[in-house]
């Protein structure tokens, strides 16, 4: 298992922004390059009054603030430079589906998304759509609005394909503004399953790739919890990703980079639970070599001699 993908975290939510433009956006595409990675999703196009791209419709209607500049038209031509696959985020208003007004937030998104497919749709590096809002059960008519929403990407795109990234109600299950490390509100391997094969019923013919986030369990846990969505995954006709989280749950300052062991631990497990593609949040924070981070850069360094001592062993 190798990290084959990154999420590209603008607008962020809860990490500091590295204030980059295109030449240092373009330095760490190349280096994502050289380890791998063919894919690079959007994290999200907007988030509450803040956008990637000057969108008409966010402007309009949620005040949004004009971009100084056009941060998708970056990241796409970027990936079409580096022959990359570009999946694009959509809009979380943070507000109205988690106030019980799942409809605001579907017609909103709709919306953005058909704005983004008319600017963008022509570029030859998009290749899918990733629904941005986080879950990890049913709440606040959240698969409605994603069945919903994917039905309505996949229609107006020629069915390109629409990936999601759920999270698993895990023992570090924990807002990033707590100072706790753990919950107990922990949903069991076997009530996981249960939930989401009802789930992944529901979003069949809106979502063509699941990609679990793999940090909310403890590491000794992890392949039982990757060894369900494989097999719910399977089911359910859905591609299984994993999202190997590269920063670290466990330390008191959130969010730092992951210890290497812990990173290689956890590919292992998706590696042994027969996960097809491993993408990461987030190469740029967190295992780039140009983060603001030092220990980012030498976690690249200790992935990239992996990397390259597990290419010669596949000759």
């Amino acid at each position: 298992m190798k990290i084959s993908g990154t999420f590209l975290d603008e607008i962020s939510y809860d990490i500091s922004h590295q204030n980059w433009a295109y030449d240092e956006w373009d330095k760490d595409f190349k280096a994502m390059n050289a380890i791998g990675i063919d894919t690079v999703i959007m994290i999200r196009c907007g988030l509450k009054k803040w956008m990637t791209f000057p969108s008409k419709v966010l402007h309009e209607r949620e005040g949004c603030f004009i971009p100084d500049f056009d941060l998708v038209d970056l990241f796409l031509s970027l990936a079409e430079k580096y022959e990359m696959n570009f999946y694009f985020g959509t809009y979380d208003a943070m507000k109205y589906w988690l106030n019980g007004e799942p409809e605001k937030e579907l017609n909103l998104s709709i919306r953005v998304v058909d704005e983004a497919w008319q600017r963008y749709g022509n570029r030859s590096a998009f290749k899918g759509w990733y629904l941005s809002n986080e879950f990890s059960r049913n709440t606040g008519n959240i698969v409605d609005i994603y069945a919903k929403l994917g039905k309505h990407c996949k229609a107006i795109s020629n069915n390109l394909p629409v990936l999601i990234s759920p999270f698993i109600q895990g023992c570090k299950a924990v807002s990033s503004v707590s100072a706790d490390f753990k919950t107990e509100n922990v949903t069991s391997v076997e009530q996981h399953e249960k939930e989401w094969n009802d789930i992944l019923s529901k979003l069949s013919g809106a979502v063509d790739i699941v990609a679990f986030q793999d940090g909310h369990v403890d590491f000794d846990e992890l392949y039982d919890y990757l060894a369900v969505n494989k097999a719910l995954a399977e089911k359910h006709n859905f591609r299984c990703w994993t999202n190997i989280e590269t920063f670290d749950r466990d330390m008191p300052i959130k969010f730092l980079p992951i210890k290497w062991e812990k990173m290689l631990l956890k590919m292992n497990a998706a590696e042994k639970a027969k996960i097809e593609k491993g993408i990461t949040f987030e190469f740029s924070h967190f295992m780039s070599p140009n983060s603001m981070y030092p220990s980012a850069r030498h976690l690249y360094n200790r992935y990239r001699e992996w990397y390259q001592k597990s290419k010669v062993k596949n000759i």
